[in-house]
């Protein structure tokens, strides 16, 4: 296992990134107000055809930060509310997924208030669905019958990749207890706690949800990428702020203004 040192720390570098940027531009010492409000699904997803993602499940939820104005979407299992200013989340030790959540969102919120990145708000209604057929095209146009690893269940996902690129060579891992060892479109469900680096020794290319930075998980797997040398991708608008500031690919063909 990767030791947590800060050099090896995803979030921890981000925080020394983000930290710069706030000083640049004179927001640290800025009263700001910060509201992370817990989302209902239908807030967070409206009404997709489907109803087995996640969020749908109650397994996560989407928090919604706002600072001066611009608004920003972050998925966890551990739903928080904070009202205070930016000085205070750049406080937080960010030990727990509560933490690194706010932290998570509050920066999207405030990269997208700075023009550093865009859409940051969660696709509605049949744009989910509509985002699984976008990926699976985009991997199947840039990496041709490749073996993928998908890292975090999202059905939509999952299900297209399948269509597209066949049983034998999908691999999924996840880490809701009821999904491990269940059977999702023809693929068995790995435990994502025993199971990652197996998939991505597998893989030809990992895609990787970006909740991986708010449940703690993001070191061991991004270690195992790069001591592997696979290519990877991070889906969705969770971790559109961190991608940003690390140079990491993202693909969130359907996420909102």
């Amino acid at each position: 296992m990767l030791k947590n040192r800060k050099e090896d720390d995803i979030i921890l570098k981000s925080k020394d990134k983000f930290l710069e940027i706030v000083r640049i531009n004179k927001l640290h010492d800025v009263k700001v107000s910060v509201l992370v409000k817990t989302l209902t699904p239908e807030e967070a997803i409206g009404e997709p055809g489907r109803r087995d993602f996640p969020i749908i499940l109650g397994k996560e939820r989407v928090i919604e930060a706002e600072v001066l104005g611009s608004k920003a979407h972050a998925f966890t299992d551990s739903p928080g509310e904070y009202l205070g200013d930016l000085k205070g989340v750049l406080n937080f030790p960010l030990t727990s997924n509560k933490e690194r959540s706010i932290y998570v969102a509050t920066l999207n919120a405030i990269l997208k208030y700075l023009n550093f990145i865009e859409n940051t708000i969660h696709c509605k209604d049949e744009d989910p669905e509509k985002c699984g057929k976008e990926i699976a095209s985009q991997l199947l146009k840039k990496c041709g019958k490749a073996k993928v690893g998908l890292i975090g269940l999202n059905p939509a996902i999952a299900e297209n990749l399948i269509e597209t690129f066949g049983t034998e060579n999908v691999r999924i891992t996840d880490l809701n207890k009821q999904n491990v060892n269940s059977l999702k479109f023809g693929v068995k469900i790995w435990d994502g706690n025993k199971m990652t680096e197996e998939l991505i020794k597998q893989s030809d290319i990992i895609l990787v949800t970006g909740t991986v930075f708010v449940n703690g998980t993001s070191n061991n797997i991004m270690h195992c990428i790069k001591r592997y040398k696979k290519n990877f991708t991070i889906y969705g608008v969770t971790g559109v702020g961190i991608c940003k500031l690390m140079g990491y690919n993202r693909i969130c063909p359907y996420s909102r203004k």
